[in-house]
């Protein structure tokens, strides 16, 4: 089973058949005579994007209050971030470059914007966030894309016939969270933030069928996941784990997910 992340809660578009929709540049200027419905999002004041160096292993993310830094990540993890988009089915027509190249992405706020992201809400923070990242690659790699709803393979997260085995948390507390290879430490998480915690999980989203949205839970969860030398643990698989300390099951089943379609893109251009 592959690595799982933390990248935020999925979204998907319960409607079919398959539409298509074309989705504009985030400072795309609106047609003359309409009004703007809400503020222009925020932009990066600074954007330095280039390629990483061919004899470099290591790759990293790193999380900045001003912004973010890319060490040797391709593109297609930028251009996933920010359409909320998880596990790589969900990208249409996306050239091999883009899947393989290595660059080096460093992006910064001014102090003001910075301040002003700092004081939204998570929620807020991550869509303006996003919308700040399509405009990165508008700008710099001339994406264009639309968007679809194609039918994929998921699991359907449910209660195992055991019941839960999560205490429940005030919903008023804040999340917390601590991850590392093959454990995890939640405290105050609700069901949205599991699913989104383990999309991706053997190249399939999560569909929550639980009906446990308003409530929030403190777990520990541990799973079978090989070391950095390739060791094997005695823990239990993620799924086995999944249904024998949380009381949740994942069932294979088909969905309609949101996909989208590369119509152009081009190499990053140079700073």
């Amino acid at each position: 089973m592959q690595k799982l992340f933390l990248f935020g809660a999925c979204f998907f578009i319960l409607a079919l058949p398959a539409f298509t929709q074309t989705i504009p540049p985030a400072n795309a200027t609106p047609p003359q005579g309409l009004q703007e419905e809400s503020p222009k999002p925020h932009t990066y004041e600074v954007v330095s994007i280039k390629p990483s160096d061919p004899n470099s292993h290591g790759s990293g993310i790193r999380s900045m209050p001003d912004g973010f830094a890319y060490n040797n990540i391709p593109i297609v993890t930028l251009l996933k971030g920010a359409y909320e988009l998880h596990i790589d089915s969900q990208v249409v027509g996306l050239p091999n470059w883009a899947k393989e190249d290595g660059y080096d992405i460093t992006a910064k706020t001014d102090p003001d914007t910075a301040e002003k992201l700092k004081n939204l809400s998570r929620k807020e923070r991550e869509q303006e966030e996003r919308l700040m990242d399509q405009s990165i690659l508008a700008d710099r790699c001339q994406l264009k894309v639309h968007e679809e709803t194609r039918e994929l393979p998921v699991y359907e997260l449910v209660i195992a016939k055991g019941g839960l085995r999560m205490k429940d948390a005030s919903p008023d507390e804040p999340l917390s969270e601590t991850m590392r290879s093959g454990q995890m430490s939640a405290h105050a998480m609700s069901v949205d933030a599991i699913v989104g915690g383990f999309a991706g999980t053997d190249g399939r989203l999560i569909v929550d069928k639980t009906g446990l949205e308003a409530r929030k839970f403190d777990f520990e969860l541990k799973w079978a996941e090989e070391d950095r030398h390739g060791t094997p643990s005695d823990d239990p698989s993620f799924f086995t784990a999944l249904e024998e300390q949380l009381g949740l099951k994942l069932v294979p089943a088909k969905a309609p997910v949101k996909t989208i379609t590369i119509d152009h893109i081009d190499r990053p251009s140079p700073n």
